[in-house]
């Protein structure tokens, strides 16, 4: 694989789709830039999956426009668009060895025997896989197999590389482990890497940037940092990271108290003149090893969630009223609804 290439620039304009039942995506549009790690975040049915159908060309507009390296893809076919394509289901060829199954894309292509041998070497080296090229599908894990759908996306060296929710399938700790594998690879080969996944945490490790999708539009775009601290909606806030929601009917807006950022007071203490108060009850105090996690809820029902390193001395179980403060100077602020 050429590690000198950097990936491709993709952009959307306008892009839609319907059905003749409902609105799948509307309007959506995005600059990606080439060689970044994207990732698509948001609920089932929100949007991110069809965005991807759409790049990958197994979809077709209702309007807008798809640029890959400012070259338009409306009516290119799927197989001249030259993506790789990683989905959740590996979709290997159980009769053939790993090997094959790598070198598939590039036998399709009519490339010759030799170079097919050298490239999938390269694949499954960059996918940590070496030594692996004569076993069977059915002789792998999962997270092996998953592997090797990786490297047979990459063989061809494709400058931009889909994956539809590939880690789902697969257990925790494998799903972790892949995860970090994921940032290497990309870090190693540069190509644009765009993924697609409900899990937020998965999205704030492995991406340089997240676009957050609901109801088929995009509701924000930014790095893991900007969505955390300066979410532009209470959809983004509440989607990305825990909090507590805390309105205030003054200004029509509501605070996004994180979880480490807010500080439980006893019922009736003074609050830090710095610090603004609302009453709570502690439903819940959880030790993690590390620290404390306490599950509140606030008077007109809407839960949250405060963490701790130490035990706060007068929080002897639960259902404790108490205060949450937090400084409203550093706390993130979105419209109430």
């Amino acid at each position: 694989m050429d590690n000198k290439k950097t990936g491709a620039e993709i952009r959307l304009e306008g892009i839609t789709k319907v059905y003749p039942t409902s609105v799948a995506l509307d309007h959506v549009s995005l600059h990606i830039k080439a060689g970044e790690f994207i990732t698509f975040l948001g609920p089932s049915g929100s949007g991110k999956t069809t965005t991807l159908n759409l790049i990958a060309g197994f979809a077709s507009l209702t309007e807008g426009d798809v640029f890959i390296d400012d070259i338009k893809m409306n009516d290119v076919p799927v197989h001249k668009r030259e993506l790789g394509i990683v989905f959740q289901h590996y979709a290997l060829f159980p009769h053939m060895n790993v090997a094959k199954n790598v070198g598939f894309p590039l036998k399709q292509r009519g490339v010759n025997k030799k170079e097919i041998a050298e490239r999938v070497d390269k694949a499954l080296a960059v996918a940590g896989l070496s030594g692996f090229g004569n076993r069977l599908p059915n002789e792998l894990s999962g997270g092996q197999q998953q592997r090797v759908a990786l490297a047979r996306a990459l063989v061809f060296d494709p400058l931009v590389l889909l994956l539809d929710e590939p880690l789902g399938a697969l257990d925790k700790k494998l799903r972790e482990g892949l995860q970090l594998e994921l940032r290497r690879i990309h870090k190693e080969v540069g190509r644009t890497f765009i993924f697609v996944t409900h899990d937020q945490e998965e999205a704030l490790l492995l991406s340089d940037r997240i676009a957050v999708f609901n109801a088929g539009r995009i509701e924000q775009v930014g790095t893991a940092q900007e969505l955390y601290d300066a979410p532009c909606s209470r959809f983004v806030a509440e989607f990305i990271g825990d909090s507590t929601i805390v309105e205030s009917g003054e200004t029509g807006l509501a605070y996004v108290v994180r979880p480490e950022r807010g500080t439980l007071f006893p019922s009736g203490a003074d609050i830090p003149a710095d610090m603004q108060a609302v009453p709570v009850t502690i439903k819940q105090s959880i030790y993690l090893g590390s620290g404390w996690k306490f599950e509140i809820e606030l008077k007109d029902g809407t839960k949250g969630v405060v963490r701790s390193p130490n035990l706060h001395n007068w929080i002897t179980g639960d259902n404790i009223s108490a205060q949450l403060a937090w400084n409203p100077t550093n706390t993130p602020t979105v419209p109430a609804s």
